[in-house]
C-alpha cells in the first residue's frame, strides 16, 4: 500500500501562497488561527495547512520571515520532537514553535518585528461555511489581541485565503485520490455487513475498520435505516442514549462517509437497500442519479458553481422532489454550497414548528477551476423517502474526473 506525502516544496508552494496574500491584501503579516485540534466534520486549519503538524496552533507570518507556530501545550512540542528522532521532515523548525498560543504570544510575535502599526491580515475573523456562519475567531482571545496591539489594523483575509487554496496541487491530489480509496473500501465494508438483524452500530463500525486499517485516524459518518425517512445526520445514538437500530427486510441503509488523509477530505454518499425496498426510493435512487449526471455535464473549467447547482436541481424539479441537504459542495476548503432545506415546509409536522427557512446557494459566482475538489451528493425526497448517493468529483482540464464511481449508484445487499 503506497501512501502518499508532502514534500518541502509542496511547503514552499504553500508558504508563497501565504505571502501571495499578505502581498495582495496590502498586510505586512497574516495570523492564521486553527481550531482546536479531534474536530469532527470541516475543520478549520489553515495552520495545519502551512505547518504540516498537529492542529489547534496559532502561526503567525511576518513579512518576509519563516512562520512561528504558536502551540497551545508542551504536548504538540513532545510529538514534534518524537517526530524528528524518527527521521521525519518537519517543515517549522524547533526555533520557530512556542507555547504561546494566546494573545500575548501574537502580540510578542508582532512586536519582534516592529509591526505594533502595521496592517495585518487574519484567517478567522471571516464565516467559514457550512458549520462556522459566524466568525470563528473566540471572543475572549480576540478581545485581548485588539487591546494588546490597539494600533494594529487587523484585517479578515479568509476569502482571498480559499480562493487561493482551492486549486490542488499534484502532490495534494494524490492524497485527495487516496481518501478517496479509502472512502470507497468504507462503502463495500458496509456494503458487506448490511444484512437483516444486523444493528446500525455494526455496520458503522465496519466502514470505521476500513479506514482505520489504511491509516486514516479521523474518519466520520452520518447514518440513518429504515424503510424510509426525511432525517440526516449522525445516528441518534451517537448523542442520545439509545440502543442502535436493527436493519430489516426492504430496509434503505444511508450514510454520508468522511474521510480525512492529510487534511484533505473526501465525502461518500452510501445507499445500501437491503432487499427490496419501497418504489419511492427506487425513484428517488433515479432522480439522484440524473442529478449526478447533469452535474457531470456541467462540472468543466469556466462554469460557475451556480450554474453547477442549478444543473443538479434540473432533475429534482422535474420529478416534483426536493433535496434534505445540499446537491453539492466545494471541498478542500469548504465554503460555496448548494442550497437546501425549502421541501421540510412541506411536511405536516413543520407548521409546529418556530421559525424556518431554507439556506440558499452560497457562492454562486464562483468559477470552476482545474484542481478544484467537490462533493456531488445528490439527494431526492419522493414521497415521505430519501435516496442519497454520490462522491468526490475533481475539477480537470478536460471535464470532471469521478474518484467515486462505486457509490453514485443505489448498492444492494442481498438482504
Amino acid at each position: 500500500m503506497s501512501i502518499p506525502t508532502y514534500s518541502l516544496a509542496e511547503r514552499d508552494r504553500r508558504w508563497a501562497i501565504a505571502r501571495g496574500i499578505m502581498e495582495a491584501e496590502g498586510v505586512q503579516a497574516l495570523i492564521a488561527y486553527g481550531e482546536h485540534e479531534c474536530v469532527d466534520l470541516a475543520p478549520f486549519a489553515p495552520d495545519a495547512y502551512f505547518t504540516n503538524d498537529r492542529p489547534g496552533a496559532i502561526v503567525v507570518f511576518c513579512r518576509d520571515a519563516d512562520p512561528v507556530e504558536l502551540t497551545w501545550s508542551t504536548l504538540p512540542v513532545a510529538d514534534h520532537i518524537q517526530a524528528s528522532r524518527r527521521g521525519e521532515e518537519l517543515w517549522i523548525p524547533p526555533e520557530r514553535i512556542r507555547v504561546a498560543r494566546h494573545a500575548a504570544g501574537v502580540a510578542e510575535v508582532l512586536r519582534e518585528h516592529r509591526l505594533e502599526t502595521a496592517a495585518v491580515g487574519v484567517l478567522g475573523l471571516d464565516p467559514y461555511p457550512p458549520f462556522h456562519i459566524n466568525p470563528i475567531m473566540p471572543y475572549g482571545l480576540w478581545s485581548q489581541v485588539l487591546a494588546e496591539l490597539p494600533e494594529v489594523s487587523f484585517k479578515p483575509v479568509g476569502l482571498s485565503y480559499l480562493l487561493a487554496i482551492m486549486r490542488q496541487s499534484e502532490e495534494e491530489l494524490a492524497v485527495v485520490r487516496y481518501s478517496a480509496e479509502t472512502g470507497d473500501a468504507m462503502a463495500e465494508a458496509m456494503l458487506e455487513a448490511a444484512r437483516p438483524g444486523v444493528s446500525e452500530a455494526e455496520i458503522y463500525a465496519a466502514g470505521m475498520a476500513a479506514a482505520f486499517r489504511r491509516g486514516l485516524a479521523a474518519p466520520g459518518m452520518l447514518l440513518s435505516s429504515g424503510p424510509g425517512f426525511v432525517s440526516w445526520g449522525p445516528p441518534a445514538w451517537s448523542y442520545r442514549p439509545q440502543a442502535p437500530r436493527a436493519v430489516e427486510e426492504g430496509d434503505v441503509v444511508m450514510a454520508e462517509v468522511f474521510c480525512r488523509f492529510g487534511m484533505k477530505e473526501t465525502q461518500h454518499q452510501v445507499a445500501i437497500a437491503v432487499g427490496e425496498p419501497h418504489p419511492e426510493i427506487e425513484t428517488g435512487a433515479k432522480v439522484a442519479r440524473a442529478s449526478y449526471e447533469a452535474g457531470l455535464a456541467a462540472a468543466r473549467p469556466g462554469t460557475t458553481f451556480g450554474d453547477l447547482v442549478e444543473a443538479m436541481q434540473g432533475p429534482l424539479r422535474d420529478a416534483g422532489a426536493w433535496n434534505v441537504h445540499p446537491l453539492v459542495h466545494t471541498l478542500n476548503p469548504m465554503g460555496p454550497v448548494g442550497g437546501f432545506g425549502a421541501g421540510l415546509r412541506r411536511l405536516p409536522e413543520a407548521a409546529r414548528y418556530g421559525r424556518l427557512f431554507d439556506l440558499p446557494t452560497m457562492g454562486g459566482q464562483l468559477p470552476l477551476m482545474p484542481g478544484m475538489t467537490f462533493a456531488f451528493e445528490p439527494n431526492a425526497v419522493i414521497g415521505d423517502r430519501l435516496t442519497n448517493l454520490g462522491g468526490t468529483v475533481v475539477i480537470g482540464e478536460d471535464g470532471p474526473i469521478e474518484l467515486n464511481p462505486f457509490t453514485a449508484r443505489l448498492l444492494r445487499s442481498e438482504g
